[in-house]
């Protein structure tokens, strides 16, 4: 019933719910705050506030923008989503290439998804991580897959699943800002001025199946409005040294969460591991 509604209400009810989450229950406050503080130490308490604040607003649009995909139509999305160089993506399905769109958790990174679809002639994949509980997982499954678009691989079997896929031209999109466990591959270096880990998985598979890796900016011009600007990151991955896809991954988005950010999702417990741990 809710993704019913036209995106005015939504809006309505998502200042109702951003009262609620940041005044009453202070949903993750300490964790928001903390990581905000600790990745820039030069802004006051003041700025650090305000970025803050923002920020919850930003995250109530999305929790209802991510119910709207269940009745959201493709020209509405089209209209909403821009992709600002697009001609990217079609030079490179006609050089006959497959790529890796590299995201971070900025925007709307699940309206993505549907847009990459729309957006290219590649078949469209996503990368997830299965949500721990179990109803939910199958209700987000369930939105990520309308339009039947993008086809979805757990994040363990990415490169199995795209190497019995390497006959067709493929887009796939992964968001590889998030933590690390103990036991995976990983690189640590410094990120908004904190020691961070980093999966290593997209630059071994992107060099495995020779796929080309774009980098996706997607910045917020407005409630329900997004743009974004794709950088090529590399696109011959057999030529780059070890580690330049991942710094270069990790640069762009830093510079991406550095110009705007309330955009990035902060109440992440992104340094929840530490390196000398």
């Amino acid at each position: 019933m809710v993704a019913l509604l036209p995106f005015p209400v939504l809006y309505v009810l998502s200042d109702i719910l951003f009262v609620f989450v940041f005044y009453v229950i202070r949903y993750r406050r300490k964790v928001s705050f903390e990581n905000l503080r600790n990745s820039f130490p030069e802004k006051s308490l003041r700025e650090i506030k305000a970025i803050e604040k923002k920020y919850y607003r930003n995250l109530s649009d999305i929790v209802f923008e991510f119910i709207k995909i269940e009745h959201i139509s493709r020209k509405s999305l089209n209209k909403r989503m821009i992709i600002k160089n697009p001609e990217i993506l079609s030079t490179l399905y006609a050089q006959g290439k497959s790529v890796f769109v590299a995201i971070g958790h900025c925007g709307n990174w699940e309206w993505l998804g549907k847009k990459l679809a729309l957006s290219t002639r590649h078949n469209a994949y996503a990368v997830m991580k299965p949500i721990h509980n179990p109803h939910f997982n199958d209700y987000m499954t369930r939105l990520r897959v309308r339009f039947h678009t993008p086809n979805l691989i757990e994040y363990k079997k990415t490169l199995r699943v795209l190497a019995k896929a390497k006959d067709v031209l493929n887009a796939v999109l992964i968001a590889s800002d998030q933590t690390p466990t103990y036991g995976e591959s990983k690189f640590w270096t410094t990120f908004l001025n904190q020691e961070t880990a980093f999966f290593l998985g997209l630059e071994k598979i992107a060099i495995s199946l020779n796929y080309a890796v774009l980098f996706f900016d997607i910045q917020r011009t407005g409630r329900g409005r997004y743009e974004i600007q794709i950088t090529p990151v590399a696109i011959d991955p057999g030529e780059t040294q070890a580690l330049d896809i991942t710094n270069a991954y990790i640069r762009l988005l830093e510079d991406a969460i550095r110009n705007n950010p309330d955009n990035w999702l902060w109440s992440h417990r992104r340094w929840k591991h530490k390196k000398n741990a």
